[in-house]
C-alpha cells in the first residue's frame, strides 16, 4: 500500500510540519504502503492506463461462487507474523529483536502505547489456531519465523535455540496434521536486536552472511516439511518506512523531517537497507536452491508491496508518473529479480544515492524466485509531481509523483470528489477490487508471466470498544470486500495468470505496528479484554461456507 497525502511545502519547499501532526498522521497512515518482474519495454504507463480504463463504466463484479471457481490444488489460506501473533517475548529462550526494542524504548510511536510482548499468544495458543483453520476449511497458513528465537544472539556461532526449534516443529507438525501447509516468511521485520547493536543491521552489507546463516538453520530443521519458503515479507516497508520516515523499527530518518528519529538519512539509507535486503534475498536463494531444492523438492520466493495505480488524468504526465510509481514500489524490489538491476527511472533519478550491483551480484538476483508474493489491499490515483527540493533529498518523495510518500492517506484516493471505491473501517483505506486483477496481470506481463501467490489482502477496521461482542462480529464490509477481490482474483486467473493460491489478512485480530491494538484486521475476532478469547465474525463464516461450498 501507499500513504501520502498533499503535502507539497515538505515535499517541494522544504518547510517541515509539526513533529506532533506528521507524527500523528504517520501512526494512523501505516498500512496503506505495508498491507498497501525480465522486465518488458513493451509495458508502458499508457498500458496500465488502459487494463483500468477498458471498463471503468462496468461495476459487475465478476462472479466467483465457491472454491471450485479455482483451479485444482489452489492455496486458500490466511497470513500473520510472529511478532504480531506469537506474544512469549521472554520465554523460550528468544532473544530480542528491533521491536522488542522499539515498543519498550519508544512507546509513544506506538498509537495505543502497546507492544508485542504477549500479541494474541499463538505461541501458547498454536493447536487452538489451528483448530480455528481446520473448522474454516483453509489448506495452508503463512507464518513467519522469529529470527531471535531461532538464534538469540542473532548468528549460528551463538548458538541455535532448541525451544525455538521445538516450537516451529510443533507448530508445523500440527498443521500438517490437520491437512494444512506451512507457508513460511523467513523475514517479517524482526531483525535481532544483538545484530543491530553490533554493526547496524540491515544498514551493513555484514547481514547478508548472517542472514544465510539463519535461513540455513530453518531450512535444515523443518525444510523436510515445508515447501513454500517467502525469504522476505515487503522489503519495501523495511526500507523506506523504517528508515526513510521512521514509522517502524528502528525508526531511523533525516533531522530535518522532524519525526523525533534515532538518527539516519532519509535520502541514502533506505536504499543501503534495500540493497542488502536484495542480495540477504538472492544469497538464500542461492544456498537454497544449491544444498536444499533438489532434496526437499520446495519453492522459495518474495512477498511484495503491490498497491496499485491508476493515472489520475489523460495527461502523458500522469501517465509517465504511475510507472514510476510502480517503478519505485514494486519494481524497487522486483525488477532486480527480474533482469539484474533497478528499474531504469530509479537509477536515473537517485543516481550515486543508489547502490550498484557487481556482476556477479547481478547473475545472482536475476530469475532468483520460483514464486512471487503479491501483498494487496488498496489503490490510488497517480499524479505527476515536480521534484524535490535537493536540500531535503528523500526516498519517500523521490518518485516525483503525488503518492510518493508516506503522508499520502486518502486525498489520492479521490478524483473530482468522487472516492475510487467504499471507504473501509480504517480512514485510509478505499476498497478497490479491481486493483487486485490489475496488479496481478501487470505482474504478469512485465515479469514473464510467474507464479503468483496473494500472500496477503485483507480490510480495516477501527477498534471501536463502544460495540457489542455480537455488532464487531457482524463485519459485512469486509465479507464484500473479499467476495469481490477473491472475484477479481478468479477473473485474472481466467485471463492466464498463474495464480496458485490466497492469504487473507488476517486469520485473527493482532497487534498491527505502529496502529498496535487500535485496528482490526481479522477474520476472527480477539477479545483483548477478556483472556484473548476467539470469536468467528460474519467473514470467517462466509470463508468456511465458500470453501466448502463445491
Amino acid at each position: 500500500m501507499t500513504i501520502s497525502f498533499q503535502s507539497s511545502n515538505l515535499r517541494h519547499m522544504g518547510l517541515p510540519r509539526s513533529n506532533s501532526t506528521l507524527l500523528l498522521l504517520i501512526l494512523l497512515s501505516f498500512y496503506l504502503l505495508c498491507h498497501a518482474t525480465g522486465a518488458s519495454s513493451s509495458l508502458t504507463p499508457s498500458t496500465i492506463s488502459d487494463e483500468h480504463n477498458s471498463d471503468d463504466h462496468d461495476d459487475r463484479v465478476p462472479v466467483a461462487a465457491n472454491r471450485t471457481s479455482f483451479p485444482a490444488g489452489f492455496l486458500f489460506g490466511t497470513a500473520s507474523s510472529a511478532y504480531q501473533y506469537e506474544g512469549a517475548a521472554g520465554e523460550g529462550g528468544k532473544g530480542a529483536s528491533i521491536w522488542d526494542t522499539y515498543t519498550s524504548r519508544y512507546p509513544g510511536k506506538i498509537a495505543d502505547r502497546s507492544n508485542g510482548d504477549v500479541a494474541i499468544d499463538e505461541y501458547h495458543r498454536y493447536k487452538e489456531d489451528v483448530a480455528i483453520m481446520k473448522n474454516m476449511g483453509l489448506n495452508a497458513y503463512r507464518f513467519s519465523i522469529s529470527w531471535p528465537r531461532i538464534l538469540p544472539n542473532g548468528t549460528v556461532n551463538g548458538g541455535v535455540n532448541k525451544e525455538g526449534i521445538t516450537y516451529y516443529n510443533n507448530l508445523i507438525n500440527e498443521l500438517l496434521a490437520n491437512g494444512i501447509k506451512p507457508f513460511v516468511t523467513l523475514y517479517h521485520w524482526d531483525t535481532p536486536q544483538i545484530l543491530e547493536n553490533e554493526y547496524g543491521g540491515f544498514l551493513s552489507s555484514k547481514i547478508v552472511k548472517d542472514f544465510v546463516g539463519y535461513a540455513d538453520v530453518c531450512f535444515k530443521y523443518f525444510g523436510d516439511r515445508v515447501q513454500h519458503w517467502v525469504t522476505l515479507n515487503e522489503p519495501l516497508a523495511s526500507s523506506l518506512y523504517a528508515y526513510g520516515v521512521g514509522m517502524l523499527a528502528p525508526g531511523r530518518c533525516s533531522k530535518w523531517m522532524n519525526l523525533n528519529c534515532t538518527g539516519g538519512d532519509s535520502g541514502t539509507e533506505p536504499y543501503v537497507v534495500g540493497h542488502n535486503l536484495l542480495l540477504a534475498h538472492a544469497t538464500t536463494v542461492k544456498l537454497y536452491r544449491e544444498k536444499y531444492q533438489q532434496t526437499q523438492k520446495g519453492k522459495i520466493g518474495i512477498a511484495q508491496v503491490s498497491q496499485w495505480g491508476i493515472p489520475l488524468s489523460d495527461s502523458k504526465q500522469d501517465h509517465k508518473a504511475t510507472q514510476r510509481q510502480m517503478d519505485f514500489t514494486l519494481g524497487w524490489f522486483m525488477d532486480p529479480l527480474a533482469t539484474g538491476n533497478y528499474p531504469r527511472s530509479m537509477r536515473s533519478i537517485v543516481g550515486k544515492r543508489l547502490p550498484k550491483f557487481s556482476e556477479e551480484e547481478s547473475k545472482m538476483l536475476k530469475g532468483s524466485f520460483d514464486f512471487v508474493g503479491l501483498n494487496y489491499y488498496t489503490t490510488a490515483y497517480i499524479s505527476n509531481a515536480p521534484p524535490s527540493n535537493p536540500i531535503f533529498l528523500s526516498s519517500t518523495t523521490d518518485s516525483q509523483t503525488n503518492a510518493s510518500d508516506v503522508f499520502h492517506v486518502a486525498n489520492e484516493a479521490v478524483k473530482n470528489g468522487v472516492p475510487i471505491g467504499p471507504k473501509a473501517g480504517v480512514f485510509w483505506q478505499y476498497i478497490y477490487p479491481k486493483g487486485i486483477r490489475d496488479v496481478v496481470l501487470y505482474t504478469k506481463r512485465k515479469y514473464n508471466n510467474p507464479v503468483i501467490y496473494i500472500t496477503e489482502n485483507g480490510m480495516g477496521d477501527i477498534n471501536n470498544e463502544t460495540l457489542s461482542l455480537r455488532e464487531a462480529l457482524n463485519d459485512t464490509l469486509r465479507v464484500d470486500f473479499y467476495r469481490q477481490h477473491l472475484a477479481y482474483l478468479s477473473s485474472a486467473i481466467k485471463e492466464a495468470a498463474k495464480v496458485e493460491g490466497y492469504f487473507a489478512w488476517s486469520l485473527l485480530d493482532n497487534f498491527e505496528w505502529s496502529m498496535g491494538y487500535t485496528v482490526r484486521f481479522g477474520i476472527n475476532y480477539v477479545d483483548y479484554k477478556n483472556g484473548l478469547k476467539r470469536y468467528p465474525k460474519q467473514s470467517a463464516v462466509w470463508f468456511q461456507s465458500f470453501l466448502k461450498n463445491y
